[in-house]
């Protein structure tokens, strides 16, 4: 073995990359750890905690009625309920029709599979900004303007990234569990239900957690197709905080704290779960 290879693979050369690799994960620990820290103490702090130089961490007096103030100034109670019923219904639509399409394309042999599942893949490069003006045209013309219509119906015909990942996770289960359970007796309905879904819930907790977390967050199409403020969510009730006299930036921070908080709870609960599904995604051969 010649000197340099020694030299690479010495005590001294891992310890210093070591450092190196720990140095580079703590700045990118702070940098996306500042911006909420940041968010909490303005949210405590009083009217001008905003405008402190430099910020001040540990304001002198907690205002908790900050949280109170910015949840009447956007009616919270309202909102969240708008957020949660469009979040739910949208991850129910989205989970279970891509579990469908997904196990359609990977367990059942038909003309055309192949090119269906590469339509799937395409679409996923198209914005979904370009369809976003004929989508709106369709909707408006049968009557479907200002309800929450065109958010729901589109998420019960797929997603292409769920589908593309319950793909590649049904392609590495063994088809022999298909062949027993046919010689039970099973049909599809009852081989994706009984075998398929049960040996998934890693991917299915996974595709949950997304899809709930893209619904929560979506700003663009409620903006686009809801006109009356009863109907918007939590996101374009946020988007839209201002009072008569501009922003009340503690408020405004205080709401976004309440905005994230169902998102972080819904992680924390299913992390377990989350994190099983990333490496078995991993192991089905995902490239």
């Amino acid at each position: 073995m010649s000197g340099a290879n020694l030299a690479a693979g010495s005590p001294s050369t891992r310890r210093v990359g070591q450092i190196i690799r720990f140095a580079f994960l703590l700045i990118l620990s702070v940098s996306m750890i500042y911006p909420v820290l940041w968010m909490i103490t303005i949210a405590l702090e009083g009217s001008g905690g905003m405008f402190k130089v430099p910020p001040e961490w540990f304001p002198h007096e907690f205002h908790f009625n900050n949280f109170v103030n910015g949840a009447k100034e956007i009616d919270l109670g309202r909102v969240f309920l708008n957020s949660l019923a469009i979040s739910v219904t949208v991850t129910i639509g989205q989970v279970i029709s891509s579990l469908f399409i997904g196990y359609g394309i990977a367990r059942i042999p038909f003309p055309g599979r192949k090119l269906w599942f590469y339509f799937f893949i395409g679409s996923m490069m198209l914005p979904s900004i370009v369809s976003l003006i004929p989508v709106f045209y369709v909707f408006a013309k049968i009557g479907l303007f200002n309800t929450w219509w065109p958010i729901l119906i589109p998420a019960f015909f797929g997603n292409p990234f769920f589908i593309f990942l319950c793909r590649q996770f049904y392609s590495a289960i063994p088809y022999s569990y298909d062949e027993a359970a046919k010689i039970d007796g099973a049909n599809h309905f009852q081989i994706m239900t009984r075998v398929i879904v049960p040996a998934s819930i890693p991917l299915v907790v996974t595709m949950i957690i997304l899809s709930f977390q893209g619904s929560w967050n979506e700003y663009l199409q409620p903006l686009v197709y809801l006109q009356d403020q009863k109907k918007w969510p939590l996101s374009v009730a946020v988007a839209s905080f201002s009072g008569s006299y501009g922003t009340t930036w503690n408020h405004f921070m205080a709401v976004n704290l309440l905005y994230m908080l169902p998102l972080l709870i819904l992680f924390f609960a299913a992390q377990k779960y989350f994190m099983q599904g990333l490496g078995s995604l991993n192991n089905s051969g995902l490239k």
